[in-house]
């Protein structure tokens, strides 16, 4: 693995193999996307979200897959906004300031019992390096795979495109959007903890915060935007294991 110092990270500084992945990246997103955003569009974004990485990565293996993972959530989210994608699913943003442990949490949580009937993503206003490992591990006992997840910013078109945001203890660096619904979260955070994730007492409460979130997205009104939402802010228990 290469490591750079911050001032000396671009491009250039990748390797050779590193810098084709950006091309294939930028390949499979024009595809993906073709007739909904040109190749400018998709470059830029692939461009940002790039730098958006490589301004605090000590890692630069990586990046390319990173960019192109985070460009095609953010190129999903824009089409909402503009209008150019709508499947009438219910999309849910959850912010905490790393984006390492509470929203993570929330985010596979809420994938799981949501399953394809709702769209759920996760942001931080201080990103960090990696997802907190006891955090992966809670999870993983719960049969829930967040592993692959990365923190990663918020971005004005992820909070635009967002039906719910539910905001985690990032204070005033959260994004305030006029006509968006908001819920705030007092939720404690993972890094805080002295516990492993396999004390019982975190058990206990993912276990009966189970039933609860079952409720909050399937609650029996079907698949529709309003039924997957109606009690969203019941599913902040189950984060508090």
């Amino acid at each position: 693995m290469t490591v750079h110092p911050a001032q000396e990270r671009s491009w250039e500084c990748l390797h050779p193999d590193d810098r084709l992945a950006l091309k294939q990246a930028a390949a499979h997103l024009a595809q993906e996307f073709s007739g909904v955003y040109g190749t400018e569009t998709i470059e830029r974004f692939l461009d940002s979200s790039f730098d958006q990485f490589a301004g605090r990565a000590t890692v630069t293996k990586f990046l390319p897959l990173l960019a192109e993972r985070f460009a095609r959530q953010r190129l999903h989210a824009l089409a909402r906004v503009e209008g150019l994608h709508d499947d009438g699913k219910p999309v849910v943003l959850f912010l905490c300031t790393h984006n390492a442990g509470r929203s993570q949490m929330a985010l596979g949580f809420f994938q799981a019992l949501a399953g394809d009937n709702a769209v759920a993503w996760s942001g931080g206003s201080e990103p960090g390096l990696e997802v907190n490992p006891v955090a992966v591990q809670a999870m993983a006992e719960r049969g829930i795979d967040i592993a692959h997840e990365f923190p990663k910013p918020w971005t004005d078109e992820t909070v635009r495109a967002a039906d719910v945001v539910i905001t985690m203890g990032c204070g005033d660096a959260c994004p305030i959007f006029p006509g968006k619904r908001y819920e705030s979260w007092e939720l404690d955070d993972p890094t805080a903890r002295t516990s492993t994730p396999s004390d019982p007492s975190a058990t206990t409460s993912n276990d009966a915060s189970a039933a609860f979130w079952h409720r909050s997205t399937c609650d029996g009104e079907g698949p529709g935007r309003g039924a997957h939402l109606k009690h969203v802010s019941r599913c902040r228990h189950r984060v508090r294991a």
